[in-house]
């Protein structure tokens, strides 16, 4: 366990903090919010609300694991015999990164042949994507963690693809006045996703020790808060202007 001192903890203390606050405030309005919308886009705002909830849980696991790994004392902070246990935040991509792009599916209020045959298609490579990355992050080999990135960067790039190319018949078929939200969720997926991988690559480029510690825990953390939380908002509000308009 590297030695970190008692501003990087503080900083991924309160990371971790912050994000489970606003996975929370995100999963109550998400699921209060279900009132507001057409009984056609409560399953994607519902499906929202789960996202932040799973995150939730798995930050509360996470936050008590990185205390759990660390002793604050009065001449600083010193690991314990418990090691941090980040598979927690790997469980939770594996089951919220697909949902992630349901959501996107189904606000779009697609036929139920095109929502299916999608989001199989994009949820099967969310998984694998994930499953993918999971040995390089554990690694302490740089050359394994490349081999594993570019592996999980395959499936990446595919859902990418997909959702630029394969969506865009489905976007400019939505009605107008929702037709550039829809445009800026996706483009909000890609953006924050692309965040992953260039955290996942900091220690292989000279980022070691405490500093690689310390900025993968919060680069994730802040990604993961923009990917499930602000995108989630950005659906409902979607949902919302499609429910108004009767789209």
């Amino acid at each position: 366990m590297e030695m970190i001192n008692l501003e990087q903890f503080e900083l991924v203390s309160n990371a971790f903090s912050f994000a489970i606050a606003v996975m929370g405030a995100a999963t109550v309005f998400l699921f209060l919010g279900r009132s507001q919308v057409a009984p056609k886009y409560k399953t994607a705002v519902t499906i929202s609300g789960i996202v932040t909830l799973i995150a939730f849980y798995h930050y509360w696991r996470i936050f008590d694991s990185w205390q759990a790994a660390y002793t604050v004392t009065s001449t600083g902070v010193t690991a314990t015999v418990t090691k941090f246990n980040d598979a927690y935040r790997y469980v939770d991509w594996l089951l919220t990164v697909p949902l992630l792009l349901l959501e996107l599916i189904l606000v779009m209020g697609l036929s139920r042949e095109e929502t299916v045959s999608k989001g199989k298609a994009l949820a099967t490579a969310a998984v694998a994507m994930v499953l993918l990355g999971y040995p390089g992050e554990i690694s302490n080999i740089t050359g394994e963690r490349w081999k594993w990135w570019f592996l999980a960067m395959i499936p990446f790039v595919y859902i990418v693809i997909k959702l630029f190319s394969g969506l865009t018949k489905a976007i400019n078929s939505q009605p107008e006045s929702v037709r550039q939200m829809v445009s800026d969720a996706r483009t909000l997926t890609v953006l924050s996703w692309c965040f992953y991988p260039v955290v996942f690559i900091l220690p292989m480029l000279g980022v070691g020790g405490p500093e690689s510690t310390t900025y993968v825990q919060v680069g994730y953390t802040i990604a993961d808060i923009v990917a499930k939380a602000l995108f989630g908002v950005f659906i409902f509000a979607v949902a919302v202007r499609k429910s108004e308009s009767n789209a």
